[in-house]
């Protein structure tokens, strides 16, 4: 009996889509496991497009925030990509290597395990706007490295991106290979409904939510990276000055419009006028003209006003602003808005009820580290938390007692750009990893195989009629076990 279909998705794939999508698994059923050598120079493919255009890139990029630091972009994004493919066509050999795994003892007789990592197929990779060559490219890296194929899809707020990309990516590989689309004015969940072999998206909770709906419709399984409150917790040991420095240069990176910024951070009482005195400085040295280059604009205007009706929700319910650029003007015409510290929130807030995603930074005092972890985890699971101490008692009872996506221990986000560690959100913050062996395992089957020997211990002993004989052995077998 045939199990009942889900209802169709409401929603009308574009013909690109369809096309694009069919010729790729075609593609991959014609050549469904690339060598070693195929994948890493899809790898060197990758970073070679990024090497070879990384001026045009980095020109769209700057178009599409209207001012994007051209060494934010190069740091984060460019150099990132082409150390990462590196860094994976480095192990790839490694990675593809079959996995022994021990053999049951009901069948030992020159038997043997293994997992066997394979291509999944045809990949969809949906980009946000932040970091939208890292968070394109990135995903790319583990998917080429475990074999597949991929369709993206970028942001709305990436247009002029979206468009080089669609130019250059023919010229490295073929369509049926990689595929960029642009949105095209909401074609997300068209996109989101394929019946991708895997779908991987970064962006919101809200449409992480959307998105899953429309994946279970084909029970495609999907990696989410979302954002969430992620907090710094500055311990009584360590300095005032060298957590504000750290924290400040986080919350300032792309103008906080970062999944992984510090969102809050809990300083111990009475430690509030030493950290906003340094951050003051700080900022002040280090932004000395916010209308510059070096400091990077919001994405849009709708951005810029929940930004500001933030910061007005907040005074208005009695939190204290700090303005870090005070004495200078920020160009509202170019989305320049000023960094600020909160102090005194309370939960009703804007501040504290909603991910800020910009550069505004809620302090709260503290008094004990049970207050805190208590604190955190009566909201959402963060997707980074950033313990500053050198104690390391009170590192480890952070680590235990808050679970978030990932940690970065006397520094933030910094956990995200290495190489070898997984990256990926639990619960409001995502689900799934990518990134090095773990992001080339998300896109594998990683397929069990058993190979029997020439002997079978199991259909000697398991056959019907079934003997007293076989009985006792199995009583043997589970008289080793006891």
């Amino acid at each position: 009996m045939n199990a009942p279909a889900f209802p169709p998705a409401d929603v009308a794939i574009p013909a690109e889509f369809q096309t694009c999508f069919d010729a790729q698994r075609a593609a991959y059923r014609k050549a469904p496991e690339p060598t070693d050598a195929e994948r890493i120079a899809d790898l060197k493919g990758l970073a070679r497009l990024v090497k070879e255009n990384q001026a045009a890139i980095t020109a769209a990029i700057n178009a599409d925030y209207g001012n994007r630091s051209a060494f934010e972009t190069k740091f984060a994004e460019i150099f990132y990509v082409i150390d990462s493919a590196h860094d994976a066509a480095r192990r790839l050999k490694d990675w593809m290597r079959p996995q022994r795994r021990a053999v049951d003892l009901l069948t030992f007789a020159g038997a043997r395990n293994r997992l066997i990592p394979q291509p999944l197929g045809v990949v969809g990779v949906i980009v946000p706007w932040n970091y939208p060559l890292m968070l394109s490219f990135g995903p790319l890296i583990s998917i080429f490295a475990a074999g597949n194929r991929a369709m993206v899809k970028m942001s709305e707020n990436s247009r002029r991106l979206a468009e080089l990309l669609i130019e250059l990516s023919p010229k490295y590989f073929p369509e049926d290979k990689l595929a960029f689309f642009d949105d095209g004015g909401g074609r997300g969940p068209a996109f989101s409904s394929l019946p991708f072999d895997h779908l991987i998206f970064t962006g919101s909770g809200a449409t992480g939510r959307a998105v899953m709906a429309n994946a279970a419709r084909n029970l495609t399984p999907v990696t989410l990276e979302l954002g969430g409150k992620s907090p710094a917790i500055v311990a009584p040991d360590f300095p005032i000055k060298t957590a504000a420095e750290r924290i400040l240069w986080a919350k300032c990176f792309n103008a906080g419009q970062t999944c992984l910024a510090v969102d809050y951070v809990f300083l111990p009482r009475g430690k509030e006028p030493e950290f906003v005195d340094r951050c003051k400085r700080l900022f002040a040295k280090r932004y000395p003209d916010i209308n510059g280059p070096d400091f990077t604009s919001i994405i849009d205007q709708r951005a810029y006003s929940r930004l500001t009706a933030t910061l007005e929700d907040a005074r208005a319910k009695g939190a204290t602003l700090v303005n870090l650029a005070q004495g200078q003007t920020p160009d509202a015409a170019k989305r320049k808005f000023a960094p600020h510290i909160v102090l005194n929130p309370t939960p009703d807030m804007e501040v504290m009820r909603r991910e800020i995603f910009g550069p505004i930074l809620a302090v709260r005092p503290y008094d004990s580290r049970e207050e805190v972890a208590d604190a955190i985890n009566a909201g959402d699971r963060p997707l980074g938390l950033y313990p500053f101490t050198h104690d390391r008692a009170t590192r480890d009872f952070y680590i235990s007692r808050v679970l978030s996506g990932g940690v970065s221990v006397n520094e933030a986000i910094l956990h995200v750009v290495q190489h070898d560690l997984p990256f990926g959100g639990v619960g409001g913050s995502g689900m799934g990893h990518y990134h090095g062996r773990e992001g080339f395992e998300t896109f594998s089957k990683l397929r069990p195989v058993f190979q029997q020997g020439p002997v079978s211990s199991v259909q000697m002993m398991v056959q019907p009629p079934y003997s007293a004989m076989a009985g006792r052995m199995i009583d043997f077998f589970m008289r080793l076990r006891s």
